[in-house]
């Protein structure tokens, strides 16, 4: 039975895993500059199946090793772990990486955060021990608030939304809200590394392969190949971790410190990519959607 309360060792991890995520925003467009990702689709989906298979295969070589034996599921699990894999990391991340290629590195951490309002919403339909209330319904609002304030922004906060760009990233935040309803499900007969492991690793090939079939032109620098690994190990690292308190804990109570991503992205684009932290729009954005995710998960003692 999932447990309500998140003890300190499980928001200490939490934190850990979402400021990696955050990270990860500024490092992928650096990635595209040192491997010469132009405007290609498939080059970003190869960028981003080698990324994921990678973290998958070392992912399975860690269990092996932890455990003398190959990581393994039940035989009528396999379509679900495969499904798993194609939207959890093959559709979330095709949107993600083609999204983010079109708007600044703060924008996207921002209207990611998104997923921790659309998990509210939906789970308030899918647990019974997750219903809405008055304050969810707050935050929710304050949240979207901030997350329309980041759409809004773009780089001269003109309303120059475009659906290639913030767009696809509010498409992915849904998608990746989706894939962690269905690896709970699975995590419940499965162990959490387990499934962390093939969803990477199905995922990844799943993008790999649509990279390859459009042809690519990937410059390989040793400064790309680190980052590239920085990138698995984030992925390898994190999703394990949140696969774990996504199984032991309430689902809306492991979000709640989601609200990490997009401080830790702005930051991060601020220092890596020169991007304008200050400007009072995001400041504002981070503001509310750190607010709307507060109040998401406020309970009155």
């Amino acid at each position: 039975m999932e447990k309500s309360k998140l003890p300190l060792n499980a928001i200490l991890a939490a934190v850990l895993c979402n400021i990696l995520f955050g990270t990860a925003f500024p490092m992928i467009k650096i990635g595209y500059e040192l491997f010469s990702v132009g405007s290609s689709v498939f080059d970003k989906m190869l960028f981003a199946g080698i990324r994921f298979t990678v973290a998958g295969l070392l992912l399975i070589l860690f269990s092996t090793l932890k455990n003398k034996a190959v990581p393994t599921f039940p035989k009528n699990r396999f379509p679900l772990i495969l499904l798993i894999g194609f939207i959890y990391t093959s559709l979330q991340y095709l949107l993600f990486y083609v999204g983010l290629s079109n708007i600044s590195g703060a924008s996207g951490s921002v209207i990611s955060s998104s997923s921790v309002f659309i998990t509210v919403i939906l789970a308030h339909f899918i647990y019974k021990a997750d219903r809405i209330n008055v304050y969810k319904i707050i935050g929710v609002t304050v949240g979207f608030g901030g997350v329309l304030i980041a759409v809004l922004a773009g780089e001269s906060f003109e309303g120059s939304f475009s659906f290639m760009g913030e767009g696809l990233m509010f498409v992915a935040a849904f998608t990746a809200v989706i894939g962690s309803f269905m690896n709970k499900y699975a995590t419940k007969t499965i162990a959490s590394s387990t499934v962390a492991s093939y969803n990477l690793f199905f995922g990844g090939i799943f993008l790999t392969l649509i990279g390859l079939s459009g042809g690519f032109s990937l410059t390989l620098k040793p400064e790309g190949i680190l980052v590239l690994l920085y990138l698995c190990f984030i992925s390898a690292f994190g999703y394990t971790v949140q696969s774990h308190l996504y199984k032991e804990y309430n689902a809306s109570k492991v979000s709640s410190y989601s609200f990490v991503i997009p401080v830790s992205g702005a930051i991060f684009s601020s220092l890596f990519l020169g991007e304008n932290l200050l400007r009072w729009e995001y400041l504002l954005a981070l503001l509310l959607v750190s607010a709307g995710i507060f109040a998401v998960n406020y309970k009155k003692a």
